[in-house]
């Protein structure tokens, strides 16, 4: 009997599980049909109970699927008898994979059956669609024979979710060559505890430990022990620092060939980084700054970039190039660093070296009885060549042009001028000659240094204004070539020495008032009104007095004036400008050097005419329109763009013939840098003096003398102008008065 109900219960499960496979069908062909809306209880039921599967050709499982030992009958509990409403989001609608049912069935019950009411949701996938698969199969659990349990899907078998292990992160590539590396541990410790002995400068220090631990420390100049090719270059360079008009021992180089310990290779490293900036540096900005040599002296700063410095040698093709550079770029420059080349035997070729021999003498004919007596010798054409020579050159006579040439060189080597060939002038013909020729090109070199690399407007053509003390000249430059010169006379040695300096020719003024500088005032005019107070009356110079005491000095504009008809305004901290005189004659001088610190022109109205064409191309400007414009009013004529005016210190210049010109020196500008030079240490020269600014309050103790006679008392000067603005007029010029002053009062405020 049990058998049977055991049979039986068997056969009800397999009928069961036929009328679930026909409900199935029946329910996959509706969702075919459109989807009908349920309308029974037991529709809806079994929409609940049996998940929706995907339209698919499956076929409907066989007797063959299901395995009847393993089903046993289980009592259900209250709650999985009850039946539960499901929405469509409570229900997996994820198909599982096929060939599952035998596996399913085959599995335990509990590891198979999930509780009712809980949804059941498909392990994400990387997919977003669903892959095509058969309809996944439920197990059952009846609660007695002929009931159908609510069917629920089975979850599909959880997705892989072992972690790989953590791993450590990978430790950083090095970009260093395996060679290099020892060397670059070197370099990093070296630079973490010794960067200071290299690098005294903060700058260049900041910027080479930068630029080392960019390139992760790997040596620079070396690679695998061996000079890369840009360190052969910077070293040619350094080597060759005297032909700048440098000192080579200033940038020593270090022994690449003894270095052979990673130690040793980057201490070298660092001995040449470091002699390549300092030499970028005095390429650039000089051995020396201008403020050690004067007070008189401002030009604008310039300074390296060590980083610029160190990017650009470094990366460029030819290493020796680059750092030639920063050299001055101007042909003035470069025409005396040829000349340096030929005094000191170079030129061009090789060295040339005068062998040892006996005395050579030239003695001059007397008279018939007693002819030029010339002594020849195979050491002559050499030494024609060495001391520039070329009439002649083969010729092994030392004649008088060769012994005129000697007494020359002995003369600038401050040696007994004999003329003769001795061994005391063969030896300061093969050293490196430091005669006062040589000195005085180098000097003129490191000046070049101090002046702006561009000197021009590129706006204008890179039009500027040079003017050249020693030389009492001044020039008008455009497109690299001049478009006119004219005579000057500058300042007096001394305290009125004209300054050294790098401004903006902003305007003109034709028909100027002269204010006459406080210096002059307090220490001339002053002077000269106690011995005699109506002076300034006659000399037709108005005198003004503010409230405060200040007293106030001009000239109002005409022929006689001190500044003649036309000013040249450059603003600058010294307060002079470009101007011009009554007084000619001074022009026919060959020093002219008489004024109190600014320039007199000789051709002003020339002068004028040019500047005005370079700045207003359009307006056809002459001398014959300029002199239109004499009178006794101040007329301005401002330029568009200003033009650059370059006063400069040239004692040795090479002229449009190719010929090197030397100059006095006026100021003893020379004569200081070459003791600086010859005694300073180095870096100290590189330093900035501060010089007190020029001085221009009244002297204690300075005072008018009774009698004199003011133009006016109303304080039209106490208000508060500057002196500047007092240099360059009031914004009303005084009204002429008194008669014009004398010729031999003219030198006393110019």
């Amino acid at each position: 009997m049990r058998d049977c109900f055991s049979n039986r219960g068997g056969f009800d499960r397999i009928l069961m599980a036929v009328a679930a496979t026909f409900l199935t069908v029946s329910a996959t062909s509706a969702m075919a049909q459109g989807d009908q809306p349920r309308s029974s209880a037991a529709e809806l039921a079994i929409d609940a109970a049996i998940p929706r599967p995907e339209p698919a050709n499956v076929p409907p499982p066989t007797i063959n699927d299901f395995k009847l030992d393993s089903i046993t009958a289980a009592a259900p509990s209250a709650a999985e008898t009850r039946p539960t409403e499901r929405t469509p989001a409570d229900v997996a609608t994820a198909p599982a994979t096929p060939a599952a049912p035998q596996a399913i069935l085959n599995s335990p019950p509990a590891a198979t059956t999930a509780a009712p009411g809980t949804p059941v949701s498909a392990p994400a996938s990387a997919s977003t669609e669903p892959p095509a698969a058969a309809p996944a199969t439920a197990a059952v659990a009846p609660s007695a024979p002929g009931d159908l349990a609510p069917a629920v899907p089975l979850p599909p078998p959880p997705a892989a979710t072992a972690t790989a292990p953590a791993t450590e992160p990978a430790a950083k590539v090095s970009n260093v060559a395996p060679a290099d590396q020892p060397v670059a541990d070197r370099l990093k410790d070296m630079l973490a505890s010794k960067s200071l002995r290299y690098f005294d400068r903060k700058a260049e220090r900041a910027a080479v430990e930068k630029f080392y631990g960019a390139r992760e420390y790997a040596p620079i100049w070396t690679q695998a022990g061996s000079l890369a090719e840009s360190a052969k270059g910077v070293i040619a360079r350094l080597r060759g620092a005297a032909s700048d008009g440098l000192n080579a021992s200033d940038y020593p180089v270090p022994d690449f060939a003894a270095a052979t310990t990673p130690d040793a290779l980057a201490e070298a490293d660092l001995k040449l980084t470091s002699s390549m900036l300092d030499y970028a540096r005095h390429a650039q900005n000089g051995r020396m700054h201008w403020s050690q040599v004067s007070a008189d002296i401002e030009y604008p700063e310039h300074p390296t970039d060590p980083t610029e410095v160190l990017n650009n040698v470094t990366t460029a093709k030819d290493a020796s190039a680059a750092l030639d550079g920063y050299n001055p770029p101007q042909k003035l420059y470069r025409e005396l660093k040829k000349k340096l080349a030929e005094l000191r035997g170079q030129g061009d070729g090789p060295v040339i070296t005068i062998a040892d021999g006996p005395v050579l003498r030239y003695a001059p004919a007397r008279n018939k009885r007693q002819p030029e007596v010339l002594m020849e010798d195979p050491r002559v054409p050499q030494l024609r060549a060495k001391l520039g020579i070329t009439e002649d050159a083969e010729d092994t006579h030392y004649d008088a042009t060769v012994a005129e040439a000697v007494r020359r060189f002995q003369d600038n080597a401050d040696l007994r001028v004999t003329g003769q060939l001795d061994s005391a002038t063969v030896r300061a013909l093969n050293s490196p000659k430091r005669d006062r020729q040589i000195d005085t090109v180098v000097v003129n070199m490191e000046r070049w240094r101090w002046l702006p690399r561009d000197l021009g407007a590129p706006s204008i053509g890179d039009a500027y204004v040079i003017l050249n003390i020693p030389d009492f000249t001044l020039k008008v430059m455009q497109h690299d070539t001049q478009v006119w010169t004219t005579r000057v006379v500058t300042g007096k040695p001394g305290v009125h020495a004209t300054p050294l300096l790098s401004e903006t020719m902003k305007f003109i003024t034709v028909n100027p008032t002269w204010n006459v500088p406080p210096s002059i005032i307090y220490n001339e005019y002053l002077p000269a009104l106690q011995q005699d107070p109506t002076v300034l009356q006659r000399m037709g110079l108005r005198l003004e007095q503010g409230r405060d005491g200040s007293i106030h000095i001009s000239q109002p504009p005409g022929e006689a004036n001190a500044l003649g008809r036309i000013r040249f305004n450059f603003p600058n901290k010294f307060l002079v400008y470009q101007h011009d005189t009554p007084d000619k004659y001074l022009f026919e001088k060959s020093e002219r050097a008489y004024s109190h610190g600014c320039m007199r022109v000789q051709y002003p109205d020339q002068y004028a005419a040019v500047l005005l064409n370079i700045t207003l191309p359009n307006e056809h400007w002459t001398p014959e329109r300029i002199r239109s414009m004499y009178g006794s009013s101040e007329v301005d004529l401002k330029f568009p763009t200003p033009i650059p005016v370059n006063i400069t210190y040239q004692t040795a210049f090479v002229d449009d013939a190719g010929k090197l010109q030397l100059r006095k020196d006026i100021y003893g500008r020379d004569a200081t840098m070459i003791a600086m030079l010859n005694n300073t240490h180095g870096r100290d020269l590189e330093n900035v003096v501060a010089h007190s600014q020029p001085g221009y309050s009244r002297p204690p103790g300075s005072s008018l003398p009774p009698g004199v006679s003011f133009a006016s008392n109303n304080g039209f000067y106490s208000s508060g102008p500057s002196f500047f603005d007092r240099l360059f007029g009031p914004p009303t010029p005084p009204a002429p008065i008194g008669r014009r002053w004398q010729q031999q009062q003219r030198g006393w405020y110019r």
